[in-house]
């Protein structure tokens, strides 16, 4: 029996809850709370999603990034990017090569940072569109393409990448479409009172936490295939659907706030990850199943970087974040409702 045809077990669903409890507990030596947005990276490693982390400087997004790497005993590399950048300094490059014992010179592929387990582009809007493109076809397809040659990336393969959402000079805004290749994008806020106090404290001892790998590469591929074997309902599949579709302008049936705020809405790649993100997160908490309350929570965090909001909803203040608020709160989550809903037959109809 191979490993797609293996069969949910509670024993599988034990391992991967008992496995974020363990990682939980080995980020908690370095990192102090932050769960949700740890919670999230997990979320994303378990669905073979790429994560991008934005917030101000000094709030530990690098520090969670290796800490995490450490915990799930993968290689991990760092990329600092920077607007000399070049796509070569990436995913590496061929040099020419010379057989001292016979003069024969051959090109040989020299591998680049991108060649690891976990990667973190570290303030990837410092670096131009050109050097952003060459993390494309790693997060589509995990190759890379040099010359004439494809290059297979290790599995698992992970990038998070991060960006400070203050300073914007000298800074190159991603492409939608590169954007659209992160599962998630998470906003790792400042932390509590009583958390920066404790941060205060950890940081100006001379004490060294050491940190215990959890899970192997082999583990965390496993726990990946039987992410995908949790059951999802069609009706969750639905309301997964029906919060998507209601942030595109001009479909029938969406409402009309969101056509007063929204310059353009989500794509279906948007679905995928609901759902992958739903079945991660219900294993993740013990549950065999996914619910709508599972798609609902991970509706910011999958929407926020696929929908733009026009000029009317910037100039008051409105976020992507408050408009896909409002289309969760507008979203019946019965199956009866949803059905019955005159204006959700016209959603599904178009």
């Amino acid at each position: 029996m191979t490993a797609e045809e293996e069969v949910l077990s509670e024993a599988d669903a034990a391992r991967l809850h008992e496995a974020r409890k363990k990682i939980i507990e080995q980020l908690g030596k370095v990192i102090v709370g932050q769960e949700n947005v740890i919670d999230e990276i997990l979320i994303c490693l378990f669905s073979r999603g790429h994560v991008m982390l934005e917030g101000v400087p000094g709030l530990a997004k690098t520090l969670m990034i290796s800490t995490l790497a450490k915990t799930l005993d993968l290689s991990f590399s760092r990329i600092q990017f920077t607007p000399d950048l070049m796509p070569a300094d990436v995913t590496g490059t061929e040099i020419m090569e010379e057989d001292r014992s016979t003069g024969h010179r051959d090109f040989r592929f020299m591998q680049g940072p991108l060649f690891a387990n976990i990667v973190l582009a570290d303030e990837i809007n410092r670096t131009p569109p050109k050097t952003q493109s060459s993390l494309l076809e790693a997060m589509q397809e995990r190759q890379v393409t040099v010359g004439r040659n494809r290059h297979e990336l290790d599995d698992p393969f992970f990038v998070l990448a991060t960006q400070n959402p203050i300073e914007q000079e000298g800074t190159y805004p991603l492409p939608e479409a590169q954007q659209d290749r992160f599962m998630f994008k998470i906003f790792v806020e400042y932390p509590s009172f009583d958390e920066e106090f404790e941060v205060a404290r950890r940081t100006t001892g001379s004490q060294t936490a050491v940190v215990e790998p959890v899970l192997t590469g082999e583990e965390i591929k496993r726990l990946q295939q039987l992410v995908r074997q949790v059951p999802i309902s069609d009706h969750v599949v639905r309301y997964a659907l029906s919060l998507v579709r209601q942030t595109r302008v001009g479909i029938e049936g969406v409402p009309d706030f969101v056509d007063d705020l929204v310059g353009w809405g989500a794509g279906p790649r948007a679905v995928q990850f609901l759902i992958l993100g739903g079945k991660a997160r219900a294993l993740l908490e013990g549950r065999f199943h996914v619910s709508v309350d599972d798609i609902a929570a991970l509706a910011a965090p999958v929407l926020r970087h696929r929908m733009v909001v026009n000029f009317a909803a910037e100039s008051d203040g409105i976020t992507s974040d408050d408009v896909i608020q409002r289309i969760v709160d507008a979203t019946p989550t019965t199956e009866d409702e949803l059905s019955r809903d005159a204006r959700f037959q016209k959603i599904f109809a178009s």
